[in-house]
């Protein structure tokens, strides 16, 4: 009986991963945030698709004073179970700023960046499923 029941929990949960169809943590409703018409534009870039899943829109870094926000524009991606937003240095991350659990799979949200990051560096604003290492989505700056 023991075998049996480590075969269905072992089955079961190599069954859950990040996929197009997977149950989000995020709503589905879209999420419309105010952006500070007062902050400065300083990086934009377009999404692409990574191979876990579709994102479309714009990822835009904006500055006042020496505060600095990241904002998802005309933006959706495909649902998965814990999506998060990451400015990184490299497109599969390792190095990376986590910026919190994706707020919603659509609409404008705004993030705020802890600290002043070299953009030299981190140059990458990412979709991640941070639970199973999978890339929703990337814009390079």
């Amino acid at each position: 009986m023991k075998k049996i029941l480590i075969f269905i929990f072992t089955t079961s949960a190599a069954l859950v991963s990040c996929k197009k169809e997977s149950v989000t943590t995020s709503t589905t409703a879209p999420v419309v945030e105010p952006v500070d018409t007062t902050a400065q534009l300083k990086y934009r870039s377009v999404f692409s698709s990574g191979p876990y899943g579709t994102t479309t829109g714009v990822v835009k870094i904006y500055v006042k004073s020496t505060a600095y926000s990241l904002v998802l524009d005309s933006f959706t991606v495909s649902g998965g179970p814990d999506l998060h937003v990451y400015l990184a240095k490299e497109k599969q991350p390792l190095n990376f700023i986590d910026l919190g659990k994706l707020k919603a799979t659509s609409g404008t949200q705004v993030y705020a960046i802890k600290g002043i990051p070299d953009f030299s560096q981190y140059k990458y604003g990412l979709i991640h499923c941070q639970q199973f290492d999978h890339l929703f989505g990337s814009a390079i700056f």
